[in-house]
């Protein structure tokens, strides 16, 4: 959004009304903290690490374009969750996942014990390339949603609820 929209924004929902300076001066302050936090040290080891991609349609110049969303979403071997990031690109891709991964190895991280992907061609590979002792793993979610397109739309319902007794 423009610092007008966000203006606009603030005075319709909270009925408050700050200049565009203010709006200049706090987006910049969390974009400082939001870099410091996207450049943080990590854990050594992860015991998971999910991997996946959101699509987003976003305005960009009076455009609809769509966006990708990389998240590393992980649980520590303490067993704490954490999301070591977040990145934007125009489209989900092997390449763009490789350079995460080389990212988090440089942010600290030197190993992982499962990695959960979403079965995107060459993921797998990229992951492996920078974590060579990792065990790739493809989430439940998107295996299940994989397996179903083999499924008559009429048995699906009960197919799925089947493959949650399965699962959990």
């Amino acid at each position: 959004l423009t610092t007008r929209e966000i203006e606009d924004h603030l005075r319709e929902i909270y009925g408050i009304d700050v200049s565009e300076s203010f709006i200049s001066r706090v987006t910049d302050e969390v974009k400082n903290q939001v870099i410091e936090w996207q450049n943080r040290p990590l854990e050594p080891i992860f015991s998971i690490v999910y991997f996946d991609g959101i699509r987003f349609k976003v305005r960009h110049d009076g455009r609809i374009k769509n966006k990708v969303v990389y998240v590393c979403y992980a649980v520590t071997t303490e067993g704490k969750q954490d999301v070591l990031g977040l990145w934007i690109s125009e489209n989900e891709g092997a390449g763009f996942w490789l350079a995460v991964c080389n990212e988090l190895k440089s942010r600290g991280v030197q190993d992982i014990l499962i990695a959960c992907v979403d079965g995107l061609t060459g993921l797998p590979d990229a992951i492996e390339s920078v974590f060579p002792s990792v065990d790739v793993q493809l989430c439940i979610v998107h295996h299940v949603r994989s397996v179903c397109k083999y499924v008559s739309y009429t048995d699906r319902k009960a197919f799925c609820h089947d493959m949650k007794l399965i699962y959990g």
